[in-house]
């Protein structure tokens, strides 16, 4: 196999009317001692009401709930003073409000009492966001599955793009959900994805990319290929192989060794082949395709409980289908 190695190197919040607290808000007093003193106000909230999260008590302040001295605070990392009094709004939140059961159809390909595997259509958020608090996979597993109430995320063990359509293995118990995250950091989860990407493939029909993968430093709303040395970031492989080839552009199988955010998109557009309209990295919409066009197709891993060898495979989505027969190709899963 041959290496490629690349080594160079949301939607804000209005604050609340704060003229009505409703019934869901309370209003409690704080009154800053010398305990405090000089501390991040959200550092010192979490002493003050102890019974929230800092998480939660930093969204309060984002969104101009906690005054001191008749002064609304918006920044967490504001110092308090020893004998500063104000008041903090103890109000729902989207984060709070986010983590409730939704009814809605899921196409589990298989569950047992352990873990369930999904096939996630495009379009699916899979984790409550900022412009997405609501209508996620999460949501959907919340009330598909009371015990998921108990568990980090519901039981979520890693993610596809709202766009990427395909497998994704959800744990049903902590045990399990443990064991599987571990199985995947050391890379005993084989996940492969099959792509339609813009231009003609030339070379070697396998290429291996390691490349790190960090955040843009000049657009923070996208990933990139960083130097470390000079910006933050984590280690990233994907081994791409050709799979059909046609003028307008080459249908790919690529195989993730890590898992970072918006990994096969990066890694394809920094080898000169975005994927068809994946337009935040270069991709354009053709071939019929209106979303990014990625689709989670195998997904393998011993079961943490039988230690049984679990195979999966995913058929193609309607509109992958529709493009390939657009460039004239086709894909025989095997």
């Amino acid at each position: 196999m041959t290496e490629l190695i690349i080594s160079g190197g949301p939607d804000s919040e209005e604050p609340e009317d704060r003229g009505d607290t409703g019934p869901d808000v309370e209003l409690r007093q704080l009154v800053f001692g010398s305990v405090q003193h000089g501390q991040r106000l959200d550092r010192a909230l979490v002493e003050l009401v102890p019974e929230f999260s800092r998480s939660y008590l930093q969204q309060l302040i984002d969104l101009g709930g906690v005054t001191i001295n008749g002064i609304v605070i918006h920044k967490p990392s504001t110092r308090v003073k020893a004998a500063d009094v104000g008041t903090i709004e103890l109000r729902p939140t989207p984060q709070s409000q986010a983590f409730k059961p939704e009814t809605m159809a899921l196409n589990v390909v298989f569950e047992d009492e352990h873990l369930m595997v999904i096939n996630k259509p495009a379009g699916l958020v899979v984790h409550p966001a900022p412009g997405n608090w609501s209508g996620t996979l999460l949501n959907g597993l919340l009330a598909r599955d009371a015990k998921a109430m108990n568990l980090p995320r519901a039981g979520i063990v890693h993610r596809l793009d709202k766009d990427t359509s395909g497998l994704m293995v959800v744990a049903r118990t902590r045990p399990v959900m443990d064991a599987l995250i571990r199985s995947i950091a050391a890379r005993e989860v084989s996940r492969q994805y099959v792509a339609l990407a813009h231009g003609p493939w030339t070379g070697n029909r396998r290429v291996e990319i390691n490349a790190p993968i960090g955040r843009d430093p000049r657009n923070r709303l996208r990933m990139a290929v960083v130097d470390l040395a000079r910006n933050p970031g984590k280690l990233a492989r994907t081994d791409v192989e050709l799979l059909q080839n046609c003028d307008q552009g080459c249908w790919v199988l690529c195989t993730l060794h890590t898992g970072r955010t918006h990994q096969i998109r990066v890694h394809m557009a920094m080898i000169g082949h975005p994927l068809v309209a994946d337009v935040l990295y270069g991709g354009r919409a053709e071939a019929g395709m209106q979303r990014q066009a990625l689709h989670a197709c195998r997904l393998a891993f011993t079961h943490p409980v039988t230690l049984e060898s679990m195979v999966f495979q995913a058929s193609l989505p309607v509109d992958l289908n529709l493009a390939l027969a657009n460039w004239g190709l086709s894909y025989n899963q095997t």
